[in-house]
C-alpha cells in the first residue's frame, strides 16, 4: 500500500512575513473563512469591497490594506448581476477606480450546489481555470440544501472548500446568516446553524447592528483580532459602500493623483521581471487603452522597452 508523503518539520516551507495576510488584520493569506451577520447589515457589501480591494490593491473599507492583490471569482447565488455589477461599480468608483480595469470575475451559472458532487467538480474545475486569489461564496445558504444543523451533513460541504483552498492556494470566503437572537453571543457562536462553521473558519468577520452604525469585529485562527470598528452604509454621489463611521466622507476616495505613467513606472521598478501590458492593466487597475497609449508616451520618451519577454525599464 502507497504510504502518504511526510518530510522533516524543519523541511517545511517557513512563513513569509509578508505573506501572513491577504487583506491586513481582515482577512489571512490562503484562509477559509466566513462573513456572518444579521440580514440586511451590509454583509455583501463588505464582501464585494474585499473583492475589489484584492483586485486593485487599495486598502478595504479605506483603511485596511492588502497585501497580496491578484484575480477574484465571485458567486452571487441571492442578487441579481446587474445589482452585483451596480455594486462593484459604485465601490470601484469611491475608491478613483473603474471597474473595467478590475480583474474581477462572476460565475454566472444560475445555481452553484456544494452538496451535488457534480456541482463540486464544475467548481473545481471553475477555481482551476480562473485561478483566483479570492473565491466569494454569497450567500451559503443558497448553494445546498442540507440541514445546517446536523454537523454530518455540513462537514462535508465545508471540507470541498477547504481542498479548493489547499489545492489551488486560494483564500475562501463565504457569507453566513446570523442565528435569531443571537446579538449578544460571541461573533462567531452566533452563526446560523453548526458549530462546525465556526470551527472551520480560519478568519471570521461579524457585522452587528447598533443603532444607525454597523458594528464589525473580526476573530482569527492564528492572529490577534482588532478592536471592533464602526461602520456605516454611505451612499456619497449614488455611490453606496461601508465606510468607517467615525470618519469624514464628505469627500470620499478620489482618483488618485499618481498618473498612469508614474504607477506603470513604479510597477515595472518593483517587479524583477519584465511585464506584459495585460499585467501592468492589471497591477495599475488602469483602462486597456491608457495602458497602451501611456506605454507608447514611454517609450518614445526613452524610458521603458518592449522586450520579447514584456515591458522593462530602460
Amino acid at each position: 500500500m502507497k504510504p502518504f508523503p511526510v518530510t522533516l518539520a524543519h523541511a517545511l516551507e517557513p512563513i513569509d512575513a509578508d505573506r501572513e495576510w491577504l487583506i491586513e488584520d481582515l482577512w489571512g493569506d490562503e484562509a477559509v473563512g466566513i462573513i456572518g451577520g444579521e440580514p440586511k447589515c451590509g454583509k455583501s457589501f463588505l464582501a464585494l469591497d474585499m473583492a475589489v480591494s484584492v483586485a486593485s490593491g487599495r486598502p478595504c473599507l479605506g483603511r485596511f490594506r492588502p497585501r497580496r492583490t491578484g484575480r477574484v471569482l465571485i458567486y452571487a447565488a441571492e442578487d441579481s448581476l446587474a445589482i452585483v455589477r451596480q455594486r462593484l461599480e459604485g465601490i470601484a468608483r469611491r475608491a478613483g477606480l473603474d471597474l473595467e480595469a478590475l480583474d474581477l470575475w462572476m460565475i454566472t451559472a444560475p445555481a452553484v450546489r456544494l452538496d451535488v458532487p457534480e456541482h463540486r467538480k464544475r467548481l473545481a474545475a471553475t477555481v482551476e481555470t480562473v485561478q483566483p486569489r479570492l473565491l466569494i461564496l454569497d450567500p451559503f445558504v443558497r448553494l445546498h440544501r442540507i440541514d445546517e444543523n446536523a454537523s454530518a451533513e455540513v462537514v462535508p460541504l465545508l471540507a470541498s472548500l477547504r481542498d479548493l483552498q489547499r489545492t489551488y492556494r486560494c483564500a475562501v470566503l463565504i457569507v453566513h446568516h446570523a442565528r435569531k437572537g443571537a446579538s449578544r453571543a460571541r461573533a462567531g457562536q452566533a452563526l446560523r446553524g453548526s458549530s462546525e462553521f465556526h470551527a472551520w473558519s480560519d478568519a471570521g468577520l461579524f457585522l452587528r447592528r447598533r443603532g444607525d452604525d454597523i458594528v464589525l469585529s473580526a476573530e482569527h485562527r492564528a492572529h490577534p483580532a482588532i478592536q471592533d470598528l464602526n461602520l456605516r452604509l454611505d451612499t456619497a454621489d449614488g455611490n453606496v459602500a461601508l465606510v468607517v463611521a467615525n470618519e469624514s466622507t464628505e469627500n470620499p476616495a478620489t482618483p488618485d493623483p499618481v498618473s498612469p505613467g508614474d504607477r506603470i513606472l513604479a510597477a515595472l521598478e518593483t517587479c524583477a521581471t519584465p511585464l506584459s501590458a495585460r499585467q501592468l492593466r492589471q497591477h495599475c487597475a488602469i483602462r486597456t487603452s491608457t495602458v497602451a497609449d501611456t506605454l507608447a508616451t514611454l517609450q518614445g520618451e526613452g524610458r521603458v522597452a518592449n522586450s520579447t519577454a514584456g515591458w522593462v525599464l530602460i
